[in-house]
């Protein structure tokens, strides 16, 4: 009768270990991918918060010695920094409503009507994603010169739904493809018109990749540059560019350089962290539920 408790314990301890191993050894690989893509962002804060000479010092301390806001505070003296920033919010949530608005109708039309032509749709959209950004600026420009869009956020927007909307339409229709016609045809059957059954129950369900994809889109916009510096003038110009008025013919400022930046940075953080609960939000809202 002794014996018998221990037999299990003695099975079961080879069987702990064998997991925990695997585990342990994800568990490393996750943290090393945390402290790679983190650094970057660490190295920004600490050349922020530190003095200017210890930007440049060819020894530079992995924690700072000695804090300091100079560098924000010369960061907001150098060419307008809020007037970059609210042209770039401008572009960026607009090409964000108009490019959710447009590529979810036409996700929603690729996926639920059958219509001649839609497999061409579906391969150019894919096509257009696969050709280099670089390769369009002289199209583009030349294109907007004439159409007297050259110059002007219009055009900046315009631009950037080019590139936006094709992969705003393939993800959203990648969300609704998995959304079964049945519910919709029930909806119907309850009454509801076609309008209705969508905004009723696909609607809700399509909000998590509406969320996602918005993201995307406003990271895109935001962060754009090269459009930006060939399109707009210094007068228009984002906060992207705006980035560039620290290299002058006297050298660069690294230190208020990664000032601005890190301000720049704080709408896309604190973006995340208000969609982070809406995303979760939307799932648990979208549930179907029997």
């Amino acid at each position: 009768m002794t014996s018998t408790p221990a037999t299990p314990v003695t099975a079961g301890a080879p069987r702990l270990k064998q997991r925990k191993k695997p585990r342990l050894g994800w568990n490393l690989l996750g943290l090393l991918v945390f402290v790679t893509a983190g650094f970057p962002v660490y190295w920004m804060l600490n050349t922020a918060l530190k003095p200017a000479k210890d930007a440049i010092d060819p020894h530079p301390h992995f924690f700072p010695t000695t804090f300091t806001l100079d560098n924000f505070r010369r960061a907001l003296q150098i060419s307008d920094f809020w007037g970059p920033v609210g042209r770039s919010l401008i572009v960026s949530l607009t090409v964000v409503v108009i490019g959710i608005a447009v590529g979810m109708l036409a996700a929603l039309a690729i996926s639920r009507f059958a219509f001649r032509g839609r497999k061409i749709v579906i391969v150019g959209i894919l096509a257009v994603q696969m050709i280099p950004l670089v390769a369009m600026i002289i199209p583009v420009f030349l294109l907007l010169n004439d159409l007297g869009q050259y110059d002007k956020l219009s055009g900046l927007i315009i631009t950037y739904l080019t590139f936006i909307l094709p992969f705003t339409v393939w993800t959203l229709r990648g969300f609704i493809v998995n959304i079964p016609k049945e519910l919709e045809e029930a909806a119907m059957v309850d009454g509801c018109t076609p309008t209705g059954a969508f905004l009723r129950v696909v609607f809700p369900l399509l909000a998590p990749g509406m969320v996602a994809t918005s993201v995307y889109g406003f990271i895109q916009a935001w962060n754009e540059y090269l459009y930006a510096l060939m399109l707009m003038s210094q007068q228009n110009q984002t906060a992207t560019v705006w980035l560039g008025n620290f290299t002058t013919k006297n050298g660069t400022e690294f230190a208020p350089m990664m000032a601005g930046s890190t301000m720049m940075a704080l709408p896309i953080v604190i973006l995340f962290l208000i969609v982070q609960r809406k995303m979760a939000a939307g799932l648990t809202a979208g549930a179907v539920k029997g």
